[in-house]
């Protein structure tokens, strides 16, 4: 059993592709594995909270992060369904700041996507229900959540052509010209 990372156009992002076994029964998978995801070099994740949502078709949530000292890696997944999945390099020192991704999960392929901490996340229900899970690396803390506008034209996220189902929170991100990221890298003199 075992999984292989693939890189994305964002620097630290990754697609996570298990090991899949079936038969006329259904199938198994691990969801992860501290010890096969060492060999693909991500041994240093410690996740710490699970969350799991339910929703319909067009919901969209995002774009969200939690900011320093309560930053998120997440580990997410479709365990039913099928979702457009996003992130956003919001880290001031990246190589890929401002740079967004984009990419299907299912069901049916299983795959999941590392979303490091210093990025905003969110994603659209494109069937028509969906379970989401997100493995944490830190706890929430309503104190440090943030977001940045879902449809800010500057970020040009390709979401679904599905009509979107938004939160009022959702609505009042800042854009991307007046967000301040917090992930910034402080200078040693």
């Amino acid at each position: 059993m075992g999984f292989h990372k693939s890189e994305t156009n964002l620097s630290d992002l990754y697609i996570i592709k298990p090991d899949v076994f079936g038969d006329e029964r259904g199938f198994f998978q691990e969801l992860y594995n501290s010890r096969t995801f060492e060999a693909i070099g991500l041994g240093h994740l410690s996740f710490v909270q699970d969350n799991l949502s339910f929703s319909k078709k067009g919901t969209l949530r995002g774009l969200h992060f939690q900011a320093p000292p309560y930053a998120q890696g997440k580990l997410v997944t479709v365990l039913q369904g099928r979702v457009l999945d996003v992130a956003v390099d919001i880290r001031a020192e990246s190589p890929t700041y401002g740079e967004v991704f984009a990419y299907e999960l299912d069901d049916q392929k299983r795959e999941m996507m590392y979303v490091p901490e210093g990025f905003a996340h969110g994603f659209q229900v494109l069937s028509d229900e969906c379970l989401f899970l997100y493995k944490c690396t830190n706890v929430y803390n309503r104190e440090s959540e943030g977001g940045i506008l879902w449809n800010d034209p500057s970020l040009s996220v390709p979401w679904g052509k599905v009509d979107p189902i938004i939160s009022e929170k959702d609505h009042l991100h800042p854009r991307w010209e007046d967000f301040r990221t917090p992930f910034v890298e402080e200078k040693v003199v």
